[in-house]
């Protein structure tokens, strides 16, 4: 069974970056400090770093692309791991006849901001049986092959049961080499794929067992991978495999399981033959009533300490933001939700490992901060806490233009103001302190300095 502890309070805050989008459903970087939003419609707009759009799209296949319905559009993008050189870009499209096509379009040699939309090379289609649950991510992972998240191919309840059917590419996670052609095929096989020699499963699968994978991603840091995975009526999973797990050949248990709940008894195996979710939420008994989960990353960036290594996700409909991390020491997952306003539909990471959100209606892209960050107007008193969530322990990053001996004290108060614990700074231990001995809660470090400055942190106690 899953365990997870959840919190609420304001860890989080928004920073609009970017504006004037319309349905944006992707966000991707291509080595550079420039981001690339991919709009359903059929266009993809670049950003520069200080959230400008450029006034040309970066490619436009609006004629080729059917947007109809809530699920349909230009749903993902790729940029090769060597686009600085060769110029590919991967796109997931539905095209005017209802299917998935997998593309790959070349920069322009006029223009670097540009795609030239005659280069068009179809590398695979996939039959799409119904307009909803179509999945659309893409991804390279470290091993420089193209990863692809399908959906179940819609309507209710799988009725044909695609995704445990290893024949089908619906519902799946798949894996091909995009840089080898075969005599029929714009692409090869990896020869570590799972069921490469199995007559009874397509080559191209590396996981099976999924409803509507909308969002998925690599922690840059080590591979891993993480999937988000939109539920049918009852909750939404948030899937995971190291990198180890690669060659395994995963069934994250759709449709037999939704979450860790039987769903449909038949055809099913024992439960242990599954892969279940290391977290995820329910739409009704779990604080807002929630219907969508849109996967994001983890975060590797260097801004905001007390993010590093917390996995990133939201709720379309409830319009909340969560993020998940894993205690080693009670073996538990940490689950922590914040209420924001915007329906959120994709997460994405610039070159630097910060991370942005996008609100699919109101066409806007949000950058994810840190509120106990940038408190202080003194350059020298920049300070962060971390971990947080914490349990015993926590730590003090004074900055790298910190000064020890400007510093005062250090208190910690409960939520009505009481004092509980004040360490002057010469007393500190490496930089650590113990919260052992406070009851589960949320709690504000205040930091002072010898001229009376302060700066402001919520802790998380569990």
């Amino acid at each position: 069974m899953l365990t997870w502890t959840t919190f609420y309070g304001q860890t989080l805050e928004l920073e609009l970056f970017a504006s004037g989008l319309n349905n944006p459903v992707n966000i991707k970087q291509d080595g550079s400090e420039s981001l690339y939003v991919a709009e359903r419609d059929g266009y993809i707009k670049v950003l520069q770093t200080d959230g400008t759009v450029e006034a040309t799209p970066f490619l436009n296949i609006d004629a080729k692309v059917s947007d109809s319905g809530n699920e349909r559009g230009l749903l993902g993008l790729a940029f090769h791991p060597n686009y600085t050189n060769n110029g590919y870009i991967y796109v997931n499209y539905i095209n005017n006849s209802g299917n998935t096509v997998i593309a790959r379009y070349t920069r322009s040699l006029e223009n670097e901001l540009q795609a030239d939309p005659n280069s068009e090379l179809i590398i695979l289609t996939i039959t799409q049986p119904y307009s909803n649950h179509n999945g659309g991510e893409m991804a390279f992972g470290a091993d420089n092959y193209l990863y692809i998240s399908t959906g179940d191919g819609g309507s209710a309840g799988d009725p044909q049961n695609y995704a445990q059917n290893k024949l089908s590419l619906l519902g799946k996670m798949l894996r091909i080499d995009v840089d080898t052609f075969t005599a029929s095929e714009n692409y090869s096989i990896p020869s570590s794929n799972p069921f490469v020699n199995s007559s009874e499963a397509r080559p191209e699968i590396w996981a099976y067992g999924l409803r509507n994978p909308w969002k998925f991603s690599f922690d840059r840091l080590n591979g891993d991978l993480w999937i988000a995975d939109v539920g049918q009526s009852n909750y939404e999973e948030i899937n995971y495999a190291t990198e180890i797990e690669a060659t395994l050949g995963l069934n994250y248990g759709w449709k037999c399981y939704e979450g860790n709940t039987l769903f449909s008894s038949t055809t099913c195996s024992e439960s242990e033959t599954y892969t279940f979710p290391v977290g995820g939420y329910n739409h009704f008994n779990d604080g807002l009533s929630k219907c969508s989960i849109t996967g994001g990353y983890v975060y590797r960036g260097t801004n905001y300490p007390n993010f590093q290594g917390a996995y990133f996700f939201a709720d379309y409909c409830s319009e909340e933001i969560g993020s998940l991390v894993y205690d080693n020491n009670t073996e538990t997952w940490i689950r922590h939700l914040e209420a924001f306003s915007g329906n959120w539909s994709a997460f994405g990471e610039d070159f630097n490992g910060e991370l942005y959100i996008a609100d699919l209606n109101g066409g806007l892209i949000y950058k994810l901060k840190d509120p106990a960050l940038g408190l202080s107007d003194l350059s020298y008193f920049e300070t962060s806490v971390y971990p947080n969530p914490a349990q015993n322990n926590i730590n003090i990053n004074f900055g790298s233009h910190a000064s020890l001996n400007a510093l005062s004290v250090i208190q910690i108060y409960d939520l009505q103001g009481q004092n509980l614990k004040s360490i002057s700074v010469p007393q500190l231990n490496a930089n650590s302190i113990d919260i052992s001995f406070l009851a589960n809660g949320i709690y504000i470090i205040k930091i002072s300095t010898k001229n009376g400055q302060e700066n402001l942190h919520q802790l998380i106690k569990y």
